[in-house]
């Protein structure tokens, strides 16, 4: 029988990140994926882009520079279609990066290839049984896969997750959003229409013309006809161009659930299959990206011994709060996006507030994920909130603090007398750095905070221990975060 320490349910974006975490980290792990290659279906192959955390996990990892070169650098992060900049944020990517989900895919593909993941394609996951050894997965073909764990990574619909008894909780659709790519013998109106229904668009794609169509929801078809396509032109714009020839039609609504629990036992869940909503702003790919570089090292930890299994506890408690405010600030955009008089007053005063510094890098640094603070107790800003890559000096000569997390170890930089800070007992685990930086330290949203003596950070980048003399020991944050023992 096939084994694994981990198995992915699911070779997206989520899960495919994920599986790169774990192979950083020496953990045995598979993806069952039932496409037979990175190619997506046509209504999934556009998307909002990468937001600006996104880029700087990839950066982490040291693969930044291969999605930088297939998209293109702008400020995408926008509240209800009111753009919010970040382009004077303290961050070396202030910006966001237009690339099509399609390409995301297959440059992650690439990498995890590289990496040399296996990839059971063509195969599905159809359930699993679980007991306090491990997790036996069932698949649509071929005989089961015993593993450790085993993680869904299976979108909203997942099979992972409903096997698992996690309840779905949130709130049914409201509105339907009708999506084609088509040929028109007649030039359209391109841009964007808002009515009392909400947002439509017409915009050129691939020689065609991309179509979006936005409406009360009352139980539509998952796939529109081209009279569907033909009667939703007329109801917006009064003609129908001559529409012909659909590419490809689909429908995605606002429904909005999250799952009441991220784990139970040896299951866990990350991306679509942990959390669903409108797609107003484009965060649902990075969040599960993000949910990924969360969860990676500490799996690979507790695979290897490294840490009792509560330690995936954390993953909940760090992430579901991170998916319920995307679930919540998606709400307030989708409602923003309606046509009707009242939405219009209320977006031009929003549109007013936002344009204020303090509202703008609020709602920016909330949609593009550099504002993430993970409750880690109280102390210095800088515990819980990601590590800024900052140009530092060592003894290997200049160098950035995020090229020492491309391996996906733990490291300890060290900004004050030399030797300072003994990590002898984790030197398998913590790389350990001594480092000299002269400027300000300054973190989106919040702004300056006084320089430390040291910094721990974990794997993804977060800040786990402050050298600041207040709070935890470093030796109790090593232990919680890394084990008490050597790994093998």
């Amino acid at each position: 029988m096939r084994s694994h320490a981990v198995v992915i349910a699911g070779g997206g974006p989520t899960g495919m990140m994920l599986a790169a975490e774990l192979t950083l980290a020496n953990v045995d792990v598979a993806v069952v994926e039932k496409r037979a290659n990175h190619e997506l279906e046509a209504a999934r192959a556009g998307g909002g882009g990468l937001h600006a955390r996104t880029i700087e996990v990839l950066d982490q990892r040291g693969v930044a520079e291969r999605f930088l070169a297939a998209g293109t650098p702008t400020q995408v992060q926008s509240f209800g279609g009111i753009p919010v900049s970040i382009s004077d944020f303290p961050a070396r990517h202030n910006y966001g990066l237009a690339l099509w989900q399609k390409d995301f895919e297959r440059i992650l593909g690439g990498w995890i290839e590289e990496l040399h993941v296996p990839m059971y394609r063509e195969e599905e996951v159809t359930g699993f049984s679980q007991d306090h050894g491990g997790v036996r997965v069932r698949l649509a073909r071929g005989e089961p896969i015993e593993a450790q764990y085993l993680v869904g990574c299976d979108g909203g619909r997942s099979v992972v997750r409903r096997t698992a008894g996690i309840d779905f909780a949130g709130w049914d659709p409201t509105v339907s959003s009708l999506l084609a790519e088509v040929r028109m013998t007649d030039e359209p109106e391109i841009g964007i229409r808002r009515d009392t229904q909400g947002q439509h668009a017409i915009g050129r794609r691939d020689g065609g013309f991309g179509v979006v169509v936005t409406e009360p929801f009352s139980g539509q078809s998952a796939t529109p006809t081209l009279d569907d396509v033909r009667e939703a032109l007329v109801r917006v714009w009064g003609k129908d161009f001559g529409v012909h020839s659909p590419t490809w039609t689909s429908r995605f609504t606002d429904v909005t659930r999250q799952a009441v629990s991220y784990r139970k036992g040896r299951v866990l869940l990350a991306g679509d299959a942990a959390h669903v909503h409108y797609p107003v702003g484009g965060q649902g790919l990075n969040v599960g990206v993000q949910d990924a570089v969360n969860l990676g090292w500490k799996l690979a930890q507790v695979v290897r011994a490294g840490s009792p299994d509560t330690l995936l506890d954390t993953y909940h408690a760090e992430r579901h709060p991170v998916g319920a405010r995307v679930l919540h600030n998606t709400r307030a955009a989708t409602a923003l996006i309606r046509g009707d008089d009242r939405t219009n007053a209320l977006r031009e005063t929003m549109t007013a507030i936002l344009r204020m510094d303090e509202p703008r890098k609020l709602i920016a640094g909330m949609i593009s994920g550099l504002d993430v603070s993970y409750d880690l107790g109280k102390g210095h800003p800088l515990l819980g909130r990601r590590v800024p890559d900052l140009g530092i000096d060592t003894s290997q000569g200049s160098s950035r603090v995020y090229a020492f997390l491309q391996h996906a170890r733990p490291v300890l930089l060290n900004f004050g007398e030399r030797g300072n800070h003994d990590v002898t007992s984790w030197s398998d685990r913590v790389l350990r750095i001594d480092a000299h930086y002269d400027g300000a330290w300054e973190l989106p949203v919040i702004g300056a905070v006084s320089a430390p003596d040291a910094v721990l950070v974990r794997p993804d980048g977060h800040v786990a221990w402050v050298g600041d003399g207040a709070g935890a020991s470093l030796e109790d944050a090593l232990t919680t975060w890394f084990g008490a023992t050597t790994v093998a």
